[in-house]
């Protein structure tokens, strides 16, 4: 039989400030723990970044890459709320406000001389 002492090295619990487990569940708790923690802020970090970008590409007013990204956005937020990152309401919010940012028309540019002119001659 291991040591189950030895197996704690690849956990991680060897570092200073951290508390080693002595019980076999208690070791393998902390493995799964660790296992998780990275598959969770891989998906995280995936709709945060897909967020981000899909920002960009609206604030540059690339409207056209920004509808294709659209859906990739949508399914990347459901997945984090299917595995319980985000609470479904938050995910809603944020769906909707992008939404909203992909429907809003880009703002009008300020007037150049050539177009006030013309106000201006119309207006007479």
């Amino acid at each position: 039989m291991t040591n189950p002492l030895s197996r704690v090295d690849s956990v991680g619990y060897n570092e200073p400030g951290n508390t080693m487990p002595i019980i076999k569940s208690a070791i393998k708790r902390v493995r799964q723990q660790k296992t998780r923690t990275a598959r969770n802020l891989a998906t995280k970090n995936t709709y945060k970044s897909l967020i981000k970008e899909f920002l960009k590409l609206t604030e540059e007013g690339k409207t056209a890459e920004a509808t294709k990204l659209y859906p990739q956005v949508q399914k990347s937020i459901d997945m984090a709320v299917k595995k319980n990152l985000i609470p479904a309401n938050r995910a809603d919010r944020m769906k909707s406000n992008l939404s909203k940012k992909l429907a809003a028309k880009p703002a009008k540019k300020a007037p150049t001389k050539k177009a006030e002119k013309k106000e201006t001659k119309k207006a007479e």
